[in-house]
């Protein structure tokens, strides 16, 4: 059973340099929540927009609370519903009792839809939230419109980033001390935090909220022998697969080898590294919003 309970309003609301002082005013009322969907409570964030207009779900990356990705939807046509959530233990959802992994949560993401009402969705993943994306694609086709797939790989068949990179990934070291993740930036983010590290120091520490250490192990060990590879010929929902060409975690190669694979896909490959959706959000939001345009045969319910 679902059932509502009260919760927290957004962490730190002073403006911030990522996101423009014309867009921190007047932006479409979000109402915060904790929803409780198969025994796991998530904090969520609905932004109200058009009904009309299908909802877009975003899969955050690892370790990221929901308000990371604050300027990405301050970005967006305002519109477009757009759903946030916490994933166990990240942010503002409690921890679980026990790890999960990525192949256990469609149903958890359609709950979520379920609990919101709403039959379908576009869903758009960036980096460990695009593995979530496409499982959730693949699983459960009927409840998604189009997949946008951002910074992101298919998980353990995939070309790696350099080891040097990725081990820095496996602590939330740089979710926890501000001045470790403005010093490692341009190493591990690349593009604009090459020449501005004090990006990921304020999108980490400015607009994101902490969850438990152990929120973080749990995320991470959630994608240990996941893959979409074998089945991405299967994926028959529109994609928009997003990628910089100075992404350091997950190397460009990866996109393209996506894109060869999804049949009904899109490649866009933009100037900047892995946090480029969020530092970059007003030149890569306009590219999210003319992919998922409400309209064609897709937007048809009797499909």
């Amino acid at each position: 059973m679902t059932v509502e309970v009260p919760g927290p309003e957004p962490a730190r609301r002073q403006p911030n340099r990522l996101i423009p002082r014309r867009m921190q005013r007047g932006y479409p009322h979000e109402q915060m929540r904790h929803l409780s969907i198969g025994g796991r409570v998530l904090r969520v964030a609905v932004r109200e927009g058009d009904p009309c207009w299908p909802p877009l779900l975003l899969c955050n990356g690892i370790g990221a609370s929901l308000e990371l990705l604050q300027p990405f939807v301050h970005a967006l046509d305002t519109r477009r519903p757009v759903i946030r959530f916490d994933m166990p233990g990240i942010g503002g959802s409690p921890a679980p009792v026990v790890p999960y992994h990525l192949h256990t949560l469609p149903s958890l993401l359609a709950g979520l839809l379920d609990e919101l009402g709403y039959e379908r969705a576009d869903v758009l993943g960036i980096s460990w939230g695009g593995g979530l994306a496409q499982q959730f694609a693949l699983s459960r086709p009927d409840r998604v419109r189009r997949l946008v797939l951002v910074a992101t790989g298919t998980g353990a068949l995939m070309v790696p980033g350099h080891p040097r990179v990725l081990v820095k990934m496996v602590t939330p070291r740089r979710h926890r001390e501000p001045e470790y993740a403005a010093r490692i930036a341009g190493e591990l983010y690349g593009g604009r935090a090459r020449r501005d590290p004090a990006v990921a120091r304020d999108l980490l520490h400015l607009t994101s909220r902490l969850g438990p250490a152990r929120g973080y192990y749990y995320q991470l060990l959630s994608g240990i022998g996941w893959t979409s590879l074998p089945r991405l010929r299967r994926l028959q929902v529109p994609a928009l697969i997003l990628a910089g060409d100075d992404d350091p975690i997950i190397p460009l190669v990866n996109a393209r080898i996506m894109h060869r694979l999804i049949p009904n896909s899109t490649l866009d490959i933009y100037s900047g590294g892995h946090l480029e959706l969020a530092v970059d959000a007003e030149r890569i939001a306009p590219i999210v919003d003319a992919f998922l345009a409400p309209g064609g045969a897709e937007d048809d319910p009797g499909r």
